[in-house]
């Protein structure tokens, strides 16, 4: 893979990166106290139907960059298992990927078709998760073009 063709993946992981965990930071810290306070799972919903549109696209953008950036820097899945600083990255990222799509699988098999007003926390949990894991993954994408937090170092 050519150089331009890296930055162009590095590029749209990025812009993926910023719509999903910007829009669960603006959820998370902003609609979701508020749909608590008026006890309204409509407030969820409403900001969630506009978000899904954009965030849903940039998280698979995130998924596929990421997994051809992984191949390019670590090569075949065998390797993303070494125990390096950067396969350290990527197995801590599939990790956080992994606890994403169980709480979102969750969340739209269990929870979003039964949200109401009376169990509005529930959702809450879900929200705060995913948000969690977001900022995670933010958090170890940086530590690999930094070098790497201690905790990747084997």
């Amino acid at each position: 893979m050519d150089t331009t063709t890296y930055y162009i993946l590095l590029l749209l992981h990025l812009l993926g990166a910023t719509v999903w965990t910007g829009g669960h930071l603006v959820l998370a810290t902003t609609v979701l106290p508020r749909a608590l306070r008026a006890r309204r799972a409509a407030i969820l919903m409403d900001f969630e139907r506009g978000y899904e549109r954009l965030g849903m696209p940039a998280l698979a953008v995130q998924i596929a960059t990421g997994l051809w950036l992984a191949h390019r820097l670590l090569g075949t899945p065998a390797h993303w298992l070494d125990d390096s600083p950067l396969a350290h990255v990527v197995q801590f990222k599939l990790l956080c990927l992994a606890g994403t799509a169980g709480l979102a699988i969750h969340a739209k098999t269990r929870v979003i078709p039964r949200l109401c007003d009376g169990n509005l926390p529930v959702m809450a949990w879900h929200i705060c998760g995913v948000t969690i894991f977001s900022v995670l993954f933010v958090l170890a994408g940086a530590s690999a073009r930094l070098g790497g937090f201690p905790f990747f170092q084997p």
